[in-house]
């Protein structure tokens, strides 16, 4: 195991998974430049050597939104530049599945930051909405269509248009989030969801991933040379070789209780109607 200090985030790295902490307790772990210049490092150390990714705050807050003291002063080339929205997607294309602990405030470009993320956990304190317009600007970074896709156009409106925030349960009940935990329970949860993704065949996980992402026109092709790839791979015949084996063994071992339990009949006394054993 080893840990990384980027000041922005705080970051663990695992055999199979890395765990990155939003480290600006200060400012409720605000996104600013320096932070995403630091998200894009660790992306580049996950599309090398790709492993499951969870996304967590400090101090009980996952991210109150980008930094507004830079977004008073962005321009429109900053805005064209997509600053926010390049990280926020590159996380979406990571090539293993990202898990975000959403716990407190996760508003604006923190909200953003959740959506990007193939699961999403929370705790009885998750708030999550997007304010933008509140500040004379729109949710930029991938609401305006990942919160669309995520929540279907009625509920999606409520938080872009009438700035709703939706509070734990309810962001769970519309499917934003997949899950509440208490808050000591959080980090507990990710790691159990990351064990399950990991006991998976890794290249399995990551073409999954891929093909559900894909455009529709994509399909079935991508489908069809994605499984031409595993069915190739010799990690199918060795997980295969085990499950037939394991059910095989299953059989045999049916079979033997059977036959025990006819011998052990078979071995018992009978009693006829007047109680006399024959």
């Amino acid at each position: 195991m080893s840990a990384g200090d980027s000041s922005m985030l705080l970051i663990e790295r695992l055999p199979d998974r890395t765990i990155i902490r939003l480290n600006r307790p200060e400012v409720r772990n605000a996104i600013d430049q320096s932070m995403v210049e630091a998200l894009h490092a660790v992306c580049a150390e996950l599309e090398s050597e790709p492993k499951v990714a969870i996304i967590t705050g400090t101090s009980g807050v996952f991210a109150a939104g980008a930094d507004i003291s830079q977004l008073r002063d962005r321009r429109r080339d900053d805005a064209l530049a997509g600053i926010n929205s390049k990280i926020f997607t590159r996380i979406q294309e990571l090539p293993m599945p990202v898990i975000a602990l959403v716990e407190g405030y996760a508003l604006g470009g923190g909200a953003e930051l959740a959506f990007a993320a193939d699961f999403r956990i929370g705790t009885p304190t998750t708030k999550i909405g997007n304010p933008e317009t509140g500040l004379g600007i729109l949710a930029a970074a991938g609401a305006a269509w990942r919160l669309r896709e995520l929540v279907g156009e009625p509920r999606a409106k409520e938080i872009l248009l009438a700035g709703r925030t939706l509070q734990a349960e309810e962001a769970k009940a519309i499917g934003l989030l997949n899950d509440v935990v208490d808050p000591e329970d959080l980090e507990l949860a990710g790691q159990a969801l990351a064990d399950r993704i990991a006991s998976f065949a890794p290249l399995a996980v990551r073409l999954s991933k891929s093909a559900f992402h894909a455009p529709r026109e994509a399909h079935p092709l991508i489908d069809n040379v994605a499984q031409a790839v595993l069915f190739e791979s010799q990690e199918k015949y060795a997980r295969m070789d085990a499950f037939l084996a394991k059910r095989e063994a299953k059989k045999r071992a049916k079979a033997e209780a059977v036959a025990t339990e006819a011998m052990d009949q078979q071995r018992e006394p009978r009693t006829d109607e007047r109680g006399s054993t024959e």
